[in-house]
């Protein structure tokens, strides 16, 4: 049977605002927040993906020429997993939590976290894992009880009209819709008020959307690009970085955010890397990456010419590949030597199968370079010792490391995942996807009884500071320099918990204990 894919239309722009006014309604009329519902709609998605799961994966192959089995592995499977996990885990995560680090005269006010959805969000996908990307935030903002309209990447427009097809016949379309478009369309989204935008994709549109949402301070969770640098030091096995660098960078055809952009490695330890390259290309694709099935094409003509201009304007020497077809928007594995920090490989970020490498003498140098080009890229790769690798997260920062591997981190669905500085903000995927779309709401409820406890706190105040400092001043365990200072009264007092609170639950803990090792010895004697 053949496969139908929907034609891509664009959203009419007029039509923009009653869209999202008809989701904010049913926001306001509190569709999405029992539990029940939400299980329920995720179910019903989980059931979309699957009876689609065929028109994805030619989605997928005709969009960016993606494989059956990364069709499966990074974007249909993945999200199915993701919903399963969601729907065992989500009564739990939405239950009222306990508030920690309560002081005991505060105890009696029940505080607590109750988790409440943000309101109607929008949520804007990328073309290079069309249905992950989207419909991955899209269910933790279901789960967590919030209406959404799904803004999926223009530049994927097979995925997108199925995934729209989805929503439309297996969701609720007053709570969950989809907006399909370009520039026009996702300008007219971000001139309405939202509770959160959630955009994956690259920086320049994020400052774009992060200044737009501040007009109305609207909370934004960015999750955007860098120059990610894999650090390779002379005492690394050049067969397992060469192999797992290698597959890092042939997924999806290069075109994944947390990818290195460039290697760092010891000069040392080249040659023998260079050479596990070619012996890893060979076992990859014995008949070329061209003729492979399991090789992707580039997304659009747009993005080809962009990398074919990286290359043109780069001053290194192409040790492997280089082929390049544009009608196919084919562009081969492509390794690349370099010696200088500037050249257009290093400092441009690839989103493609480009592999720079850039030699250099020590772990010193490899750090500087890479504090250089980007403070905060989104991913970072150290090969070497476990002394070496420590060093590296120690001295450079980055949104998310693998070490010893090629972004396994961003692959771990039940991880959170995020960058950091302008790599992006907020995180999600598992319980984070949850609370990225969730306000954590402080409750207390005061009793009645407690009424005259709390009469210090009214006016008039004399007479009144002395007793409110007793009862609530905390007494610093530093001298004026800083240094801790030991009380062994205290420790005794305190059962060794530093504080009265710590301590009478310590207290109340032994007490129960002896009673029931009382009981439990009493019964013994009697048989």
């Amino acid at each position: 049977m053949a496969v139908v894919i929907p034609e891509f239309v664009h959203t009419p722009v007029q039509s923009i605002p009653s869209i999202v006014n008809e989701v904010r309604t049913s926001f306001h009329a509190q569709k999405t927040k029992p539990l029940e519902y939400r299980l329920i709609q995720l179910r019903k998605l989980y059931w979309g993906l699957k009876d689609n799961e065929a028109s994805l994966v030619e989605a997928c192959k005709q969009d960016l020429g993606k494989s059956t089995f990364e069709a499966y592995l990074t974007e249909i499977d993945w999200c199915k997993n993701d919903i399963v996990f969601v729907c065992e885990n989500l009564k739990k995560w939405a239950k009222d939590e306990k508030a920690p680090d309560i002081p005991l005269m505060n105890a009696a006010l029940s505080p607590r976290i109750r988790k409440d959805p943000l309101g109607c969000v929008l949520v804007i996908g990328a073309y290079n894992f069309p249905v992950q990307l989207s419909i991955g935030p899209m269910i933790g903002a279901m789960a967590a009880g919030n209406t959404v309209v799904l803004k999926p990447s223009e530049s994927a427009p097979a995925t997108a009209a199925v995934m729209e097809r989805i929503v439309k016949n297996y969701l609720d379309p007053s709570c969950y819709t989809v907006v399909q478009g370009a520039i026009p369309e996702t300008n007219a989204l971000l001139e309405q008020k939202w509770d959160k935008v959630f955009y994956t994709g690259s920086g320049s549109v994020g400052k774009i959307i992060a200044k737009k949402a501040a007009e109305t301070l609207t909370p934004v969770t960015l999750e955007l690009g860098g120059l990610n640098p894999a650090i390779i030091t002379k005492n690394a096995d050049p067969r397992l970085a060469a192999r797992r660098l290698l597959w890092g960078k042939f997924v999806n055809a290069g075109q994944v955010c947390t990818s290195q952009n460039y290697i760092l490695i010891d000069k040392e330890i080249l040659p023998s890397f260079l050479a596990e390259l070619k012996t890893a290309m060979a076992e990859f694709y014995p008949g070329g990456a061209k003729a492979s099935p399991d090789y992707g094409r580039i997304v659009t003509q747009k993005q080809f010419q962009r990398l074919k201009g990286m290359i043109d304007s780069s001053k290194g020497k192409i040790l492997i590949g280089g082929t390049m077809d544009e009608k196919e928007k084919f562009i081969e594995p492509t390794v690349v030597v370099v010696d200088d920090v500037h050249d257009s490989l290093i400092v441009d970020e690839s989103f493609g199968p480009l592999i720079p490498i850039l030699p250099v003498n020590n772990l010193d140098e490899a750090i500087r370079i890479a504090r250089e080009v980007h403070s905060t890229p989104l991913g970072l790769y150290p090969f070497g010792t476990k002394k070496e690798t420590d060093r590296i997260l120690g001295e450079l920062r980055s949104g998310g490391a693998s070490v010893n591997d090629a972004y396994f981190h961003a692959s771990i669905p039940t991880l959170a995942f995020g960058g950091v500085g302008d790599s992006g903000q907020g995180a999600y995927r598992g319980k984070a996807s949850f609370d990225c779309f969730t306000h954590r709401r402080s409750v207390t409820s005061t009793p009645g009884w407690l009424e005259s406890l709390i009469s210090v706190r009214y006016p008039p105040y004399k007479g009144k500071l002395a007793k409110f400092q007793k009862m609530s001043t905390l007494t610093p365990n530093f001298d004026r320099e800083g240094r801790v200072q030991f009380s062994l009264i205290k420790y005794i007092l305190t059962l060794g918990a530093g504080s009265a609170t710590g301590g009478a639950m310590r207290f109340l803990a032994i007490l129960f204990a002896a009673i029931g090792y009382k009981q439990y010895t009493d019964r013994r004697a009697r048989l």
